[in-house]
């Protein structure tokens, strides 16, 4: 069995580049109901915070299963003790394998590591997936705590000392 290796990695780094393109193209076309084209998500990304996603601020993880970039998500601090779960992607063909979980835990980590107690997150309504895999890791919803064109439902978790 292949197993999933996860690590910090630059967020601009070639994998962590194609994960977050990936990312944006894939929740961009599930809004807009259609592909986004590569001029679309090149102007997503283009002064998207990304590079906040890196100590003391922030941190950005990579997964790999079997040698192959195939998950990614970041860790956004909002201030002393709490952070932000952010740009949570796994490539379709990894789903189903354990990957998200074992993503999740990473960040969490990494978040705690950053001086994080509690992680917050926002997504869209319409991302029935990643809501049904933050419900399954204690995450549940909470009031919002900021606002935006695509910010629908908001979850928090308190970390705990963890691992």
């Amino acid at each position: 069995m292949t197993s999933w290796t996860l690590a910090p990695e630059a967020f601009d780094s070639p994998d962590a580049t194609g994960l977050r393109r990936a990312y944006y193209d894939e929740v961009a076309s599930r809004y807009w109901g259609r592909p986004a084209t590569p001029e679309e998500v090149d102007r997503g990304l283009a002064g998207d915070g990304a590079e906040l996603l890196a100590p003391p601020t922030g941190q950005f993880v990579v997964g790999r299963r079997g040698g192959e970039a195939a998950a990614c998500g970041g860790v956004l601090m909002l201030d002393d003790g709490r952070a932000e779960l952010t740009r949570v992607y796994l490539r379709p063909a990894f789903r189903g394998r354990g990957g998200a979980g074992l993503l999740l835990e990473a960040l969490e980590h990494e978040a705690r590591a950053l001086g994080a107690r509690r992680m917050v997150l926002n997504t869209r309504l319409d991302l029935v997936e990643a809501r049904a895999l933050y419900a399954r890791h204690g995450y549940a919803e909470i009031p919002a705590y900021c606002t935006g064109p695509y910010m629908e439902v908001w979850y928090g978790k308190e970390l705990g000392a963890g691992a």
